[in-house]
C-alpha cells in the first residue's frame, strides 16, 4: 500500500536521488532546513492521498493490531521492504546533500525511512477493516536497513530492490479489493507486482556496467488473502520466483539532466527483459517479462 506514497517522494526528489554519498560536503543548515520542510509537506500530501485511496470508507476502530502475517504470499511484505528502503536512500542523500556526513547520513536517513512508512501502521490501526501489522513493522525495518548495511559495508549501493507490474484478469474478480483501474490495480493487484533484487555486478567483478543479473518473487491466483479462502473459490495460490537480466539504467551516460534524472527516476522499476519463471517444480522462459 505504501507504493504510491513512494512515486511521490521519488518523482520530486529525483535531483537528489543519486545513492552514492560524499565526504566533501560542506554543512548548510539553511539547505538542511529547506529540504526538511519540503519532505514534511510531501509526506503530510502522501498521507492525505493515501487516506483517499485506502482508508476513506471504511469505518473506524480504536488503534489495535492485526497478524496479517500469512496473508497475500507475503508480497506485501516485500512491497514494504521496498519502499522503506528507497525512502531511506532517498533521506540519506538528501541530507548528505545539505552538509550531513555519509555515515551519519545513511544512519539518520534509515530511521527517517523506516519511521516514515511505519507511521502508516497509524492509519492501518484504526482502520475497522485492516489494523496495524507488527510484520509491515519488521519488513520495514528490513528495507532500511538492507539499505544502511550495504553503506557500512560498501559505502555504495550494489544490491537495488525493483518493481514491475503487469495486468491480471483476477482483478476483475474482486475490484473493489485488487483495484478497478489500473492505476489502482498496481497498488492493490498483488497477482501482478514483482519485486526484484538487481545486483550491480560490475561493482563485484569486470561485466557491462549497463547490465546486471536479477532474483525477483511473486504470488499468482489470489483473489483473497488467505489460502483457505481462495481454495473455496477455486483458485490455487502458488508463489513463483525468477532469475533474469536487468538493465542498469543509471549506468548509461548521458549530459542531459532532464535525461539524466529520467533515468534514475526508472531505476527502481526492473524493465522487461529475458527471466526464467519458477513455480510448482516448473520452469517457464520469457523471452520479455515485466
Amino acid at each position: 500500500m505504501v507504493f504510491s506514497l513512494f512515486l511521490n517522494v521519488l518523482a520530486t526528489s529525483v535531483c537528489h536521488a543519486q545513492f552514492t554519498l560524499y565526504d566533501s560536503v560542506v554543512y548548510n543548515p539553511t539547505k538542511l532546513k529547506k529540504k526538511i520542510a519540503w519532505a514534511g509537506s510531501l509526506y503530510t500530501v502522501g498521507l492525505l492521498g493515501l487516506n483517499e485511496v485506502w482508508y476513506k470508507e471504511n469505518p473506524r476502530q480504536r488503534f489495535s493490531f492485526f497478524n496479517d502475517a500469512h496473508e497475500w504470499k507475503q508480497v506485501d511484505k516485500v512491497g514494504h521492504f521496498y519502499s522503506s528502503f528507497y525512502i531511506s536512500a532517498l533521506s540519506s542523500r538528501s541530507l548528505n546533500n545539505a552538509g550531513i556526513q555519509p555515515r551519519k547520513a545513511a544512519a539518520l536517513g534509515a530511521a527517517t525511512g523506516w519511521l516514515a512508512i511505519s507511521a502508516i501502521e497509524i492509519l492501518d490501526g484504526h482502520s475497522a477493516a485492516y489494523g496495524a501489522s507488527a510484520s509491515d513493522l519488521l519488513a520495514n525495518f528490513a528495507g532500511s536497513s538492507f539499505y544502511y548495511g550495504q553503506i557500512l559495508l560498501w559505502r555504495d549501493i550494489r544490491i537495488y530492490p525493483k518493481f514491475s507490474f503487469s495486468p491480471t484478469s483476477l482483478a476483475n474478480k474482486r475490484p473493489n479489493v485488487l483495484g478497478d483501474n489500473l492505476a489502482s490495480q498496481m497498488l492493490k493487484d498483488y497477482n501482478g507486482q514483482t519485486y526484484w533484487l538487481s545486483v550491480d555486478v560490475d561493482k563485484f567483478t569486470k561485466f557491462p556496467k549497463w547490465l546486471n543479473v536479477a532474483v525477483g518473487y511473486g504470488a499468482q491466483n489470489m483473489i483473497y488473502a488467505n489460502d483457505a479462502s481462495n481454495q473455496q473459490a477455486g483458485y490455487n495460490a502458488y508463489r513463483q520466483y525468477y532469475l533474469a537480466v536487468d538493465i542498469d539504467l543509471t549506468g548509461i551516460k548521458t549530459r542531459s539532466k532532464f535525461v539524466k534524472g529520467l533515468l534514475i527516476l526508472l531505476s527502481g522499476v526492473r524493465l522487461p527483459a529475458p527471466a526464467l519463471a519458477f513455480n510448482r517444480g516448473s520452469a517457464r522462459f520469457y523471452p520479455l517479462y515485466f
